[in-house]
């Protein structure tokens, strides 16, 4: 399974059913899979829904091949047997392969393999609108809530409208506004707390309540007559209203909440790391460590192409042709592919000992094969591509550790595009949709090779200049490092030798014994120059290239 439970809370839980949740209850560990849940769901506010949504349903069900199972116990209609037809027959209109009833208020049935038997075959489930507190009281920590799992594990799909939606997040909303009664769920949508006839019956106050109680949880409120769809790690919203997401205010940053119109995306796993990261985290910190390299070397270009010069460096650096070189290129939508390519272009340049690493799963980033190379490695090189998948895929791991200590044994980490964003403290336009959102929630922190900085990339080229000067203007504290293609920053100690044939511009709102501090400060340096990151200023200044070094370009994707 994908989902992390809090098994403290899972064993409590299963021993009843409606037990009230503690008011700063937060599951699980930091760590969370980005890939999302299994199978899908579809999660309806309430309403008349329209046909859109049913037949978004069906479809995820297998369509005309759809084996659905339609649970009524929310209401109380689902009590006498007289009425089940009239509820089945909607479902079987659609002409799909089977639709089955299931029901109890009996736990001990709900744990009988007979019961459960149209679930080991279903491919949809459907829970009808009514009281959630009647579901929870009927299957929550029994072993039905077991096969519905399952049945997402193998690619189904479970579906719901009204307390058919709110069942469906382990920290449920039972009833009550402006303060809500909290129960169990089912935990089908990790780290969220839905409610449901969001716009219709004024429930924002009691949404921002549940959270505001509920540390490291986000909020989806969604509307009547619409549906929030979950595959993976990627919420859409359908229909004719709107889904609103909020994040509670914490670690010094307000209530934020934005609303998805019909077509409206958003991003699980960001949703899960910014609500993580609002529980006791102040990032970046008030007061960063200095702009420094203690040991070792930094690489850091931006993007566009490689000179001879930056190329024989960063081998130099990393041992010389015989060093171990490690390529990891995961930012990349074809990671192997981006990795055999770089591999390719080093070893034409005289490298001899390069490894590629694709690897993303965290059982193969904390693998032996994957870790021994980093153990021995002189050099790491960071690909382009989107920089949110290297955090992804390191953030926490042995791994994360190693290749710090590739720095503190001498060696060299170099990166061009998301490559160069990746090796500062604050990481910008870490946001999995898109390359704009410069201080993107859940994705502001890279790996840290070089603390108390953020650095973009593409900078004069793709007109960025703006947007870092946004970034140190709403955390003054860091030092912004704008790069152009085809140069690079060669980092060593608390000095940034510029390479290539353009600039880098060093971006500081820091007092200092050069100016006041009260204005943001850039500094351009050109190629050949060197600028000191501790005093803030240009120690030497540009230098003409040298005559044979021209750019060798290697065509990748960048962000």
């Amino acid at each position: 399974m994908k989902r992390q439970n809090c098994p403290t809370l899972l064993i409590a839980c299963s021993l009843i059913a409606t037990v009230a949740m503690p008011p700063t209850a937060v599951c699980g560990a930091d760590w969370m899979d980005p890939t999302g849940i299994d199978g899908s769901l579809v999660i309806a506010g309430g309403g008349k829904l329209p046909d859109s949504i049913t037949q978004k349903f069906i479809e995820l069900g297998g369509g005309d091949k759809a084996k659905l199972v339609i649970v009524p116990t929310a209401g109380t209609d689902a009590d006498d047997p007289d009425k089940h037809d009239s509820i089945l027959e909607p479902w079987r209109d659609l002409k799909v392969e089977s639709v089955t009833l299931l029901h109890t208020r009996d736990r001990a049935t709900a744990d009988s393999d007979e019961f459960l038997e149209p679930l080991s075959a279903a491919t949809a489930v459907w829970f009808t609108g009514g009281s959630q507190t009647r579901i929870a009281e009927a299957y929550v920590g029994t072993k039905f809530e077991q096969a519905l799992n399952t049945v997402l594990e193998r690619g189904g799909v479970v579906g719901g409208s009204s307390a058919g939606a709110a069942i469906q997040s382990r920290l449920m909303i039972a009833s009550g506004n402006p303060v809500p009664e909290l129960k169990q769920g089912f935990d089908l949508l990790p780290g969220a707390v839905i409610d449901q006839h969001f716009l219709k019956r004024n429930r924002q106050p009691r949404l921002i309540k549940a959270l505001s109680e509920n540390a490291g949880h986000f909020g989806i409120g969604i509307d009547e007559g619409t549906a929030v769809i979950v595959r993976g790690r990627s919420i859409q919203t359908l229909g004719e209203s709107t889904a609103t997401i909020m994040l509670a205010a914490g670690a010094e940053r307000p209530l934020r909440e934005f609303v998805l119109k019909s077509g409206g995306r958003a991003d699980l796993t960001a949703l899960r790391r910014a609500a993580r990261d609002r529980t006791d985290r102040t990032f970046p910190p008030a007061e960063v460590k200095p702009v420094e390299v203690v040991s070792g070397s930094l690489m850091i270009i931006g993007g566009g192409g490689m000179t001879p010069l930056m190329v024989r460096t960063f081998i130099n650096l990393a041992g010389g042709p015989d060093a171990t070189i490690a390529i990891l290129p995961v930012s990349s939508a074809q990671a192997q592919r981006s990795g055999d390519g770089m591999k390719r272009f080093l070893m034409s340049h005289g490298a001899r000992n390069v490894t590629v690493l694709p690897q993303e799963k965290r059982e193969e980033v904390e693998s032996d094969d994957f870790l021994d190379v980093l153990v021995n490695a002189g050099g790491l090189w960071f690909g382009g591509g989107r920089q949110w998948r290297f955090m992804d895929a390191y953030e926490g791991t042995r791994a994360e550790s190693l290749m710090h200590d590739v720095l503190k044994r001498g060696g060299v980490i170099g990166g061009s595009s998301a490559g160069a964003s990746i090796q500062s403290e604050y990481m910008v336009r870490g946001n999995p949709l898109g390359n704009t959102d410069m201080m993107a929630a859940g994705y502001e922190r890279g790996l840290g090779f070089l603390p108390g900085a953020a650095v973009d990339q593409h900078f004069t080229q793709r007109r960025r200049h703006a947007d870092l000067h946004s970034v140190i203007a709403r955390f003054p504290q860091l030092l912004g490092i704008g790069i152009d293609e085809t140069t690079a920053i060669v980092v060593r100690g608390h000095t940034a030798e510029v390479m290539g044939h353009h600039d880098v511009y060093f971006i500081d709102h820091q007092p200092s014994l050069f100016h006041d501090g009260k204005d943001l400060y850039p500094t351009r340096v050109g190629a050949g120059g060197v600028f000191d990151l501790l005093l803030r200023r240009t120690v030497r200044p540009a230098m003409p290239p040298l005559p044979d070094d021209k750019p060798r370009r290697r065509k990748q994707r960048s962000n």
